[in-house]
């Protein structure tokens, strides 16, 4: 899906959730926003406003649903010392039951799920073509300070060639025994 696709599709979602019924107003954005805007205005009539506390997981959620608000010209806010993914609107519950909450939902998911496959997309093409998860073990991995990371797919074009990390370890090791030496002899001092 491309992005002119994708906001053709978020465009039809909030037309949906504003009631419209023939195609002229799926394909009208600012109709639909209306129409929400009205019926808002109606439920504040018999539902006042009370307050709501959203906590997101990501702050692309976040962004989607702040937008969202103001979108309807609710104002978003948060208290000090609140987190950043965490989210105060005064609205009609009624409105968050039936409106706001369902269109979030609809279009966070279209927007998660277009991120997902670029995202994919990039990492295959630039960092490695396995999209794989990470392999799930029984217990942790214990290991020791001297052992060597263990590597999917070492490097090995056939030769035997030296371990730098085993270079490594015994130069680590050295320098720890002349530390150590240096200790003693620091102390006898």
């Amino acid at each position: 899906m491309d992005e002119a696709a994708l906001i053709e599709k978020l465009i039809k979602i909030e037309a949906i959730f504003a009631g419209a019924t023939t195609e002229g107003e799926r394909i009208s954005a600012e109709r639909a926003r209306q129409r929400i805007l009205l019926r808002l205005k109606e439920v504040l009539k018999n539902d006042p406003a009370v307050e709501y506390k959203f906590t997101f997981p990501d702050i692309w959620s976040r962004k989607v649903f702040v937008a969202l608000l103001r979108r309807y010209t609710l104002k978003p806010y948060r208290y000090s010392g609140q987190r950043y993914t965490t989210v105060m609107v005064q609205v009609p519950k009624s409105f968050v039951d039936e409106t706001l909450w369902p269109e979030f939902q609809k279009i966070n998911s279209e927007l998660l799920d277009y991120l997902q496959a670029i995202t994919d997309r990039v990492v295959s093409n630039v960092l490695h073509a396995d999209k794989s998860e990470a392999v799930i073990v029984e217990k942790p991995l214990l290991m020791d300070v001297n052992q060597d990371p263990i590597f999917e797919d070492p490097i090995n074009d056939g030769h035997k060639a030296s371990d730098p990390s085993s270079e490594h370890r015994k130069n680590r090791t050295a320098s720890k025994r002349k530390k150590k030496h240096k200790k003693k002899k620091n102390r006898k001092r």
